[in-house]
């Protein structure tokens, strides 16, 4: 009778942790719940027509991304203008959502931070393997930043 238990509890616990594993991607930190309706706090680095820094305003191909998948997630963009080293800091110390500049699948700082898939397809980056950065674990927010970019750009 007690190996019966012991099979019984066994399969329930495997369900239990099966059934966990189905809110996979989450975020840990609750970015994209606190994102959408709300701010999207967003890093920015100048590099060529996929990041522009004119003044305090910021433009470009990213910046589109970026400011398009806030307006789809009904909310706003609050820009950081730094140095992706600093950047990088910001999304690790959680002050950062995302972070866009030239940075490409081989970045240096993918030990610090999330990288989304890379996208060679997006205007400007004339082929390079251009990538967003995100705060490391927050998979929800990846997910759905790479949902968004793949309607987009493909």
């Amino acid at each position: 009778m007690r190996p019966r238990i012991a099979s019984a509890l066994a399969v329930a616990a495997t369900l239990a942790l099966a059934l966990t594993g189905c809110g996979i991607p989450a975020d840990p930190d609750g970015s994209l719940d606190r994102i959408t309706g709300g701010v999207l706090r967003a890093g920015a680095s100048p590099s060529g027509e996929l990041v522009i820094v004119d003044g305090g305003e910021v433009s470009g191909v990213l910046a589109d991304v970026v400011e398009d998948f806030a307006a789809a997630r009904d909310a706003r963009v609050e820009w950081t203008v730094d140095s992706e080293e600093d950047l990088v800091d910001d999304l690790a110390s959680g002050r950062l959502d995302v972070a866009v500049g030239g940075m490409t699948a081989q970045t240096p700082w993918a030990e610090q931070v999330s990288v989304t898939r890379a996208y060679p397809q997006l205007p400007g980056s004339n082929g390079a393997d251009v990538v967003i950065l995100l705060p490391m674990g927050e998979n929800g927010l990846q997910a759905a930043i790479e949902r968004f970019l793949d309607e987009e750009v493909g």
